[in-house]
């Protein structure tokens, strides 16, 4: 295998592997939410899995830069001037997550050690934290049949889940593999940071709704930058999600809750629609 070969390889599982855990991710996410998994005594098990959705998000975002190709240069270069906006510590944020004041080498060594140590690291331990407390609590079930009558069933954790997970764990492998060999991704054109973008530069599916809410905002809105509003927006939409617990305070009695509902199908249905716009609108200069 010569060393192309091997590149290209490497790359596509990562790029492979990204996408099935973030999708994985999502779909956790929202089953979780519908089924008010949230509820009182897990408020921690959800605070942590907030966590870990965060982290994940964090992962696509630092190893998106790995490859070193126009793509992935001025879509890092694009996203790290989103904090920017942010008033009083947005420049600060931009030069900290670039290692100075443009994306460089150092921006690239930076992202390397976040993603393959430090993120790695913490999420080791938060995902500890999860799996302990699902162990506490038991799983989850839906609210019309919890409090049913009858025996629970009680699988033991070792080796009776293990060894599930595990087969789990390895039939993701061999699919990972198997799309790494027959799909592979591109390792794409060298970047040059002394070019302009590209037109039509776009970013991951799992940030395309936010980068394009970003775009269809205008400049101003109400005297206040539309870019910043709309931060803000992202911000309060994840904060809602991660306090659930504390603001549907009826489904630790079992009551359904008609508005967190509503909340999360419209959640998903904005994500969708907005995708769907930024793979189809076409790019402007």
């Amino acid at each position: 295998m010569t060393e192309v070969e091997f590149g290209w390889l490497v790359r596509s599982v990562h790029s492979w592997s990204a996408n099935l855990m973030v999708f994985a991710m999502f779909i956790h996410l929202f089953s979780a939410f519908f089924l008010t998994a949230y509820r009182a005594p897990r408020e921690l098990t959800w605070l942590s899995g907030g966590l870990l959705m965060g982290l994940t998000l964090a992962f696509g975002f630092t190893g998106y830069l790995l490859p070193w190709n126009e793509l992935a240069f001025f879509a890092t270069r694009v996203g790290t001037e989103i904090p920017g906006v942010v008033p009083v510590v947005g420049p600060f944020l931009r030069t900290l997550l670039r290692g100075g004041e443009e994306v460089t080498g150092a921006t690239l060594t930076r992202f390397y050690g976040i993603h393959v140590a430090i993120l790695p690291a913490i999420v080791t331990v938060i995902l500890g934290l999860h799996l302990f407390l699902v162990q506490k609590h038991g799983m989850s079930r839906p609210p019309s049949v919890e409090g049913g009558h009858g025996e629970k069933r009680v699988m033991p954790f070792f080796p009776n889940f293990f060894l599930r997970d595990l087969v789990g764990w390895l039939c993701a492998l061999a699919v990972l593999a198997a799309l790494a060999a027959y799909y592979p991704a591109e390792l794409g054109k060298k970047a040059d940071p002394f070019q302009p973008a590209p037109i039509g530069i776009k970013p991951e599916w799992y940030f395309m709704a936010m980068f394009q809410t970003l775009k269809l905002l205008p400049g101003h809105i109400f005297g206040v930058e539309g870019e910043l509003l709309g931060i803000l927006g992202f911000g309060v939409i994840g904060l809602m999600l991660i306090v659930m617990p504390f603001l549907d305070r009826g489904a630790a009695l079992g009551k359904p809750s008609r508005l967190a509902a509503v909340f999360g199908a419209l959640l998903i249905v904005y994500s969708v629609v907005l995708t769907y716009l930024g793979y189809t609108m076409s790019p402007t200069k």
